[in-house]
């Protein structure tokens, strides 16, 4: 929930006079904002200029996520910013519904509007719904500040008294925050998991999204999974329903995009470290894909509890980043340190897995200094403590 008001937050920048201010303070730098509002509230109303500069300061945070484009002509809420699916999710997303021959969406708990205005653009006519004041009606100035007011009718409303039936589709996506932060128990949600799920299955098309951590146990049986990452950030995972594939698991990279899909692989067996290690994206972790990228890549894992895959051999694959290893140590600091120094390593990237150490603290330590860079992997190899050093393979 927002405790803003629209009639303060948002109404009256959707004035003539509240585009102008937001205009004027389009890409203000922070150091500057106290004297541009001093300035501006001489010929405006305090409460005005304030909102203006506050909406101007979450536009330009959303830039990472809906891009600038997009970011400067759009509202947002601190919650909305924080909480929306990055555009490039959305787009894919929008995209599968498509290919899935859905016409209309029933878009629950629909936040500012990020999926609305993904699933519009693909041609989709889109019910928005959420129970919140402020965020149904900044959802509704996006849509009409995009253009997209002709498919997406944005309904303030309690989403467990939709009737969804009219549509092809339901997509929901739960608040997953709570007053104490990041919420973990899929029935915390707020709709609880379970009630999502049930919708789902009323409707002949479903897409629900949750948390990346969800279990694997937790996953309906009538749904595939799917995780999703962004540039490596794995940042959610999907359940979807309708789609003929119950019980699949697939992870999915963006840009691309770079579909894994899950065969019900074995665990891939443990191998001496060879000379290349590949990391799998966060994805594919997060759907416990690692042995279909092992079989892939011809490789094994370097122990039976560490995600790492290493093989004698290099193999571009869009699902793992390669790396080729020039040193094996038992993990000790002073050699490192010697080491790093002898090479004159001053760039030093610390990746960790299966280690108690924090890379920022051995940073310290090892004292980097010089022109030429490698990366340390702090891990575990057949149960020992050990660094791995070597350096990312060109493609």
């Amino acid at each position: 929930m927002n405790d803003l008001d629209p009639a303060t937050f948002l109404i009256p920048l959707l004035t003539p006079e509240g585009h102008a201010l937001l205009d004027e303070v389009r890409g203000t730098e922070p150091a500057r904002e106290l004297a541009v509002a001093t300035r501006l509230r001489r010929d405006h109303p305090a409460a005005l200029v304030s909102a203006a500069m506050a909406q101007a300061q979450l536009r330009q945070r959303a830039v990472a996520k809906f891009g600038a484009a997009d970011a400067e002509r759009m509202f947002f809420t601190p919650n909305g910013v924080e909480q929306s699916t990055r555009a490039s999710v959305a787009t894919y997303r929008a995209r599968c519904f498509q290919a899935l021959g859905v016409r209309s969406v029933a878009d629950l708990c629909c936040g500012i509007g990020g999926d609305a205005i993904a699933l519009a653009r693909a041609g989709i006519r889109v019910l928005a719904v959420d129970r919140d004041p402020l965020t149904a009606a900044v959802a509704r100035a996006n849509a009409d500040a995009l253009g997209l007011a002709d498919l997406i009718e944005v309904r303030e409303a309690d989403v467990t008294d939709i009737d969804t039936s009219p549509y092809d589709a339901v997509f929901v996506d739960p608040a997953r925050r709570g007053g104490r932060g990041r919420i973990f128990d899929p029935e915390a949600y707020s709709p609880p998991l379970s009630w999502a799920v049930a919708t789902a299955l009323k409707s002949p098309r479903a897409a629900l999204k949750i948390a990346p951590g969800i279990p694997h146990e937790a996953v309906p049986a009538e749904a595939e999974a799917e995780w999703i990452s962004d540039g490596g950030d794995v940042k959610e995972a999907v359940l979807w329903f309708g789609t003929g594939t119950e019980g699949a698991v697939r992870a999915t990279l963006l840009p691309g995009p770079h579909t894994l899909p899950g065969r019900g692989l074995p665990d891939p067996d443990v191998r001496p470290v060879g000379r290349y290690l590949y990391e799998p994206d966060g994805a594919v972790i997060r759907a416990h894909l690692v042995a279909e990228v092992a079989e892939a890549l011809g490789g094994g894992l370097i122990d039976p509890t560490i995600a790492y895959v290493t093989a004698d051999e290099h193999h571009v694959t869009p699902y793992a980043t390669a790396y080729e290893i020039t040193d094996r140590l038992p993990f000790n600091v002073k050699k490192l340190k010697a080491m790093l120094r002898e090479r004159e390593v001053g760039v030093l990237t610390v990746k960790k897995r299966g280690s108690a150490v924090e890379p920022e603290e051995l940073r310290k330590k090892v004292e980097p200094q010089g022109p030429n860079s490698a990366t340390v992997f702090l891990t575990r190899v057949a149960g020992a403590p050990t660094m791995l050093i070597g350096h990312p393979v060109r493609t």
